[in-house]
């Protein structure tokens, strides 16, 4: 069973590979989203700061939706979602997969960039390894709970509108402790506490997550 998960994994990141105009677009959305923002609040330093470990989280979860909408459209188009209902693999697995995969090809690519984003709000460097810790946590949560809200929208008209609405409630509690982080570490305080919960959400996530995508793309399927 690991064998086929791994492949799947392999084969969905060479494909993400081979259409690397995607995956650049996604980092050039990362940054000119942060630069809009910064051009939206002035060059008041200070604010920056203030407001620089937000904008890191919002921008991450923005770019994850944004990379979300074609994360099972082409398995189910050609009916090699089917082929996965019928064998012997589980559903469940190849949600998983499905989850990793996407982690390896957009939440790396989030991860390496918070650092440089951090640069342009003249963010301390005591915060880069906490921000570091929060998004390698956070970021497989937002992966996982991205699989389930494309596999709900599956086959759904206007599913790039539709998806948002369900996943962005559910990414809440993640930008809250992840931008907790940041902001105690700013101001001196302990922030493992929240790391904790962090830690708590993407057990959680993992626990759950596959096997209601794997229902999602069950009702898809029939």
């Amino acid at each position: 069973m690991l064998n086929r998960i791994g492949l799947l994994i392999i084969k969905d990141v060479k494909l993400a590979l081979q259409g690397a105009s995607d995956t650049g677009m996604t980092f050039v959305f990362l940054l000119l989203a942060c630069t809009l923002f910064q051009f939206s609040i002035g060059p008041d330093q200070t604010l920056l700061i203030k407001v620089g470990g937000g904008v890191i989280w919002v921008v991450a979860l923005l770019a994850t939706i944004l990379s979300l909408e074609r994360l099972f459209i082409t398995d189910f188009e050609d009916g090699t979602l089917e082929q996965y209902f019928l064998s012997p693999m589980s559903l469940v697995f190849f949600a998983l997969a499905k989850a990793i995969s996407h982690w390896l090809t957009t939440g790396l690519l989030v991860i390496i960039s918070a650092p440089i984003i951090a640069l342009l709000y003249s963010l301390p460097n005591e915060v880069f390894l906490p921000l570091f810790l929060s998004m390698v946590i956070g970021t497989p949560i937002l992966s996982l709970i991205g699989t389930l809200g494309a596999a709900l929208t599956l086959g759904a008209k206007r599913s790039g509108v539709l998806m948002p609405l369900i996943i962005l409630p559910l990414y809440i509690p993640v930008l809250i402790f992840g931008t907790l982080v940041i902001y105690n570490v700013m101001y001196g305080h302990n922030y493992n506490s929240f790391l904790i919960v962090l830690i708590g959400l993407l057990l959680l996530s993992l626990a759950l997550a596959p096997w209601a995508t794997a229902c999602a793309l069950r009702q898809a399927i029939e």
